[in-house]
């Protein structure tokens, strides 16, 4: 199952970086190398920053202990939104359509 992780980050001040950053890095790289995080990008908007993770997980529940996980949620400065994806169906019905 493919879920759409996409994280808020609160501001960060430079000690939370330098106290969170060192351990946040590899648990997220953990995570892609595992193979639980397909996809990865930064979300740069100053209003409102964060990641966004494209997940290959069992259920939802799973992504959330997952990220649930993650230094940064665990310390109450990241929060997710959480949504499943699945294939856009209708396309299937124009192909046999023809």
């Amino acid at each position: 199952m493919k879920v759409m992780a996409i994280g808020s980050i609160n501001s960060l001040t430079p000690e939370q970086k330098q106290q969170h950053l060192p351990t946040e890095v590899p648990a997220t790289l953990k995570l892609y190398l595992d193979g639980k995080i397909e996809q990865h990008w930064f979300r740069p908007d100053p209003n409102a920053p964060g990641v966004i993770f494209l997940m290959n997980v069992e259920s939802v529940s799973e992504a959330k202990t997952l990220v649930d996980a993650l230094p940064l949620t665990v310390a109450k400065l990241m929060t997710f939104q959480l949504i499943e994806l699945s294939p856009l169906l209708p396309l299937g019905a124009l192909i046999q359509a023809r």
